[in-house]
């Protein structure tokens, strides 16, 4: 089945902009024309697609993403450059959790230093971090 960038950006839920910008960006290729100057892709883009979007909803950035298409792109030794790719970002995850903790854990503590009076014109929570 072949795709007009109309049709593909529907299929795929994206604009027609982000089609063309993976194109500039080599993260998906670049298509042949009809006579008429239409752009016809495949199902294969459509699979890439949707490729792109799964990898960052799991947060990878589109640098990532352009690295990790190499590695599916590429014949040989793909699974144990998959693994190794994934096992980083999973570290940098557990990273983000420690230091979002970190974050939630400072934030509770301005939070209890509050008495929660809503006509008290000195704040603690200003105060503190004023202070610090």
């Amino acid at each position: 089945m072949k795709y007009r960038i109309g049709e593909l950006a529907d299929k795929c839920n994206v604009n027609k902009e982000t089609i063309r910008y993976y194109e500039r960006k080599g993260l998906i290729k670049e298509t042949s024309r009809t006579d008429s100057g239409y752009r016809m892709y495949s199902e294969e883009t459509v699979k890439r697609i949707g490729f792109i979007k799964r990898m960052q909803e799991l947060g990878f950035s589109l640098s990532e993403i352009h690295k990790l298409l190499g590695v599916v792109d590429k014949d040989e030794v793909r699974c144990a450059d998959m693994y190794s790719f994934v096992s980083r970002k999973i570290g940098e995850v557990q990273q983000r959790i420690k230091d979002l903790k970190r974050i939630e854990n400072m934030l509770n503590k301005l939070k209890e230093s509050c008495p929660n009076e809503e006509q008290l014109h000195e704040c603690p929570i200003i105060e503190s971090l004023i202070d610090d």
